[in-house]
């Protein structure tokens, strides 16, 4: 039986039973698991991205630019201890063998949170790998990881391009109407922002899961969870200003803020992969796990009941 189409009104609904799916998989728990390897990738996703990248654009203005980033999310104190990781992790004056090892040791480190992401992923959409699936899966899964280091690194390119044609088209407008200038630049940044990131979060939603899932499937989630990212980026820089969570913990309180960053940050990405799920079981098209994957469902079993619990029978009652 073909299921019905998506309809505007059907999106409170929709909503209400992503929360639910949303909450029954503890995003709490997920997000602060990739928080965790997010600070553990930090040098080498970064090293990765600032030299990809930077062999079009310029390293160092490659560099600054994410610095300013981090910045403006999450403070200067947690952008300066960035950009000691950034230092402290590039290559010295070392033979050959220990550069080699340690671009491996990068690579694998900045695909790790990635790696992470997808086990999120499959626990919100309810698959397992398959233990049958051996190494190959796990090296399949690096090299998507990795993939997706360099889909930043692109959508970071096209990113500093529109930035740039946005900073002439800023001055163009001031000639003609500079008070409006800020309103006008701040909704292209945050147009550019969404468009950006919505692309990332599709892609992310398309791949991540080991599910076969259709691209018709992944538009109206991916750019939904863009804007709720930029929305909330926008608070959560609020709350670091006004709160600053980081002063309780000295010298570890830019680790501190990056890890809260994560962990916000992720529940509106699982918010986001719920979305997903809940309306392609609803409005797409029937889908199944990908090959060395497994679709399951878990139900909870009562082994024992504590003293103060009442009976089978007098529950019956």
């Amino acid at each position: 039986m073909a299921k019905q189409g998506f309809k505007i009104k059907h999106l409170p609904k929709l909503l209400k039973e992503t929360f639910t799916l949303w909450n029954l998989n503890n995003p709490w728990r997920l997000g602060a698991v990739v928080a965790y390897y997010a600070v553990l990738s930090l040098p080498g996703f970064l090293i990765v991205v600032i030299n990809s990248v930077g062999a079009f654009w310029g390293r160092e203005i490659v560099q600054g630019e994410i610095t300013q980033q981090i910045s403006d999310a999450i403070g200067p104190d947690a952008a300066k201890s960035v950009v000691e990781i950034i230092e402290n992790s590039r290559n010295s004056d070392k033979n050959l063998f220990a550069t080699i090892m340690g671009i491996v040791i990068l690579i694998f480190g900045a695909t790790g949170v990635f790696y992470q992401l997808q086990i999120s992923m499959n626990e919100i959409w309810s698959v397992k790998v398959d233990p049958k699936a051996g190494i190959w899966k796990v090296i399949k899964d690096r090299a998507l990881s990795l993939g997706f280091v360099m889909v930043i690194s692109f959508l970071l390119i096209v990113s500093f391009v529109a930035s740039t044609a946005l900073t002439v088209l800023s001055g163009f407008l001031s000639r003609l109407w500079e008070p409006g200038l800020v309103y006008i630049a701040q909704i292209f940044e945050f147009g550019l922002s969404t468009v950006v990131l919505g692309l990332l979060f599709v892609l992310i939603f398309r791949f991540m899961p080991d599910m076969k899932i259709k691209w018709s499937s992944v538009w109206l989630g991916g750019f939904m969870t863009s804007i709720l990212f930029n929305l909330g980026k926008i608070l959560l820089s609020f709350y670091f200003g006004a709160a600053n969570p980081n002063s309780a913990y000295g010298a570890a309180g830019s680790v501190v803020l990056i890890l809260l960053w994560v962990s916000y940050s992720c529940l509106i990405l699982f918010f986001g992969a719920a979305f997903t799920r809940i309306y392609t079981e609803k409005y797409e098209a029937e889908i199944h796990p990908q090959d060395f994957a497994m679709k399951v469902e878990t139900e909870e079993v009562i082994v024992e009941k504590g003293a103060n619990n009442p009976p089978e029978e007098e529950e019956k009652k």
